[in-house]
């Protein structure tokens, strides 16, 4: 029988990349080092700004659209794509406060062979309009050009990554080393459909796809695809889920395909208001990308984070946790399982920053809080969900 414990290590992903946040430990980390992007000393020498250059990418979200594409012929997946690699740059750059202007530039790894002249221009075009509707959003994202490389010995897919840089003043700089005991935590969802998206978003985000791709989607696929998935890998935990990308699900609104493919939510106009309104006042902002809802863990120190009052499961996690069997326990620490950011900050403000939430189509609720945690040097978990109490440190 097939052990389906650690799944996302067994896939060769890590959920908590401790290897890397090891790497890094005695690497500079910025003047702000709590922040939850890097951020240095202004460009421009200026005194009282700082200065961001962040980096991001769909990861291998890139690789199942070109396995829907494949199937279906829709190129306009390639656009939710390259969304997703916008998105995982400004919403990371929105927690630490900068609004923009914002100058992007995009980087293409592709093989040439399967990767067409039509796909790129798909890719290259929606770099510029999806900055454009960010801009319209009220975050000046201004386009820059960028890299495609053919590169077919490594690269045996696609790959779609960004790469932003901005300034900000020094005293507009929302620190999540500031997050403390006192604080609630309001979760936002990443499900359902805003005002400013076009269709239903299942809420899958950028993260977790690795699992969610091959937990999901059946083994049909191992030999029809084998330039989406590492060689190397016990074939066991290569597509060994129950589902055709062309599916259909009661509880879903798309195909299964078009549900793992949902763009990543920005959160763009929601917190540039909450921000205008309250950004002196908010401890700290987190994207649950990387870590899923253990995110939090690497912010601020000597603090238990309770998360006891979490959104409604929504159908996509559902879905890939039945087919996969992969344990509740993991699935909360790779998947947001329904909400991607969070803001920390006194009870007093939750109200209005609901409301300005729902205001643009996206539900929000306290989901937890923080309590002071007898280690003062390390962080702890707890979630509450219904499958049990689960923590982590």
């Amino acid at each position: 029988m097939k052990d389906n414990s650690n799944l996302y290590s067994k896939l060769g992903v890590s959920a908590s990349k401790q290897e890397v946040h090891d790497a890094i430990k005695d690497v500079d980390k910025g003047i702000y080092p709590g922040a939850f992007c890097k951020i240095v000393p202004d460009v421009s020498n200026r005194e009282d700004y700082c200065s961001l250059f962040h980096a991001d990418g769909a990861g291998t979200k890139a690789s199942l659209a070109y396995m829907y594409y494949k199937e279906t012929g829709d190129l306009s997946v390639f656009k939710g794509v390259v969304r997703d690699a916008i998105v995982m740059n400004t919403d990371d750059i929105l927690c630490v406060g900068a609004n923009g202007p914002v100058f992007l530039s995009n980087t293409i790894g592709r093989n040439n062979k399967i990767i067409t002249g039509k796909i790129i221009s798909v890719i290259i075009n929606e770099y510029s309009n999806y900055s454009k509707e960010l801009s319209s959003m009220g975050m000046n994202v201004i386009p820059c050009g960028g890299e495609t490389a053919d590169m077919g010995d490594v690269v045996k897919s696609l790959i779609l990554d960004a790469t932003t840089f901005t300034s900000m003043k020094r005293n507009d700089v929302i620190d999540a080393s500031k997050i403390n005991k006192n604080d609630i935590i309001i979760g936002f969802a990443s499900f359902g459909m805003s005002n400013y998206e076009q269709e239903y978003n299942s809420g899958i985000g950028s993260n977790g796809l690795t699992l969610a791709r091959h937990g999901t989607l059946c083994h049909l696929y191992y030999h029809k695809y084998p330039e989406c998935y590492d060689a190397s890998l016990d074939e066991d935990f290569v597509f060994f889920g129950e589902y055709e990308l062309t599916d259909k699900v009661d509880e879903l609104k798309s195909s299964i395909g078009k549900a793992l493919l949902s763009p990543t939510r920005t959160y763009t106009p929601l917190i540039l208001e909450i921000l205008n309104r309250y950004r002196e006042k908010i401890s700290g902002i987190i994207h649950n990308t990387g870590g899923g809802q253990t995110k939090v863990l690497h912010f601020s120190s000597g603090l238990n984070y309770i998360k006891n009052n979490l959104f409604k499961i929504p159908p996509i996690f559902k879905i890939i946790q039945e087919s996969s069997k992969t344990s509740w326990k993991e699935m909360y620490q790779v998947f947001n399982m329904g909400h991607r950011l969070e803001i920390y900050c006194k009870e007093s403000l939750s109200k209005d920053i609901i409301r300005i939430s729902k205001k643009y189509g996206v539900e929000a609720q306290i989901i937890g809080h923080c309590e002071q945690f007898s280690n003062t040097n390390k962080n702890h978990m707890e979630i509450t969900t219904p499958y049990g109490i689960f923590e982590y440190e």
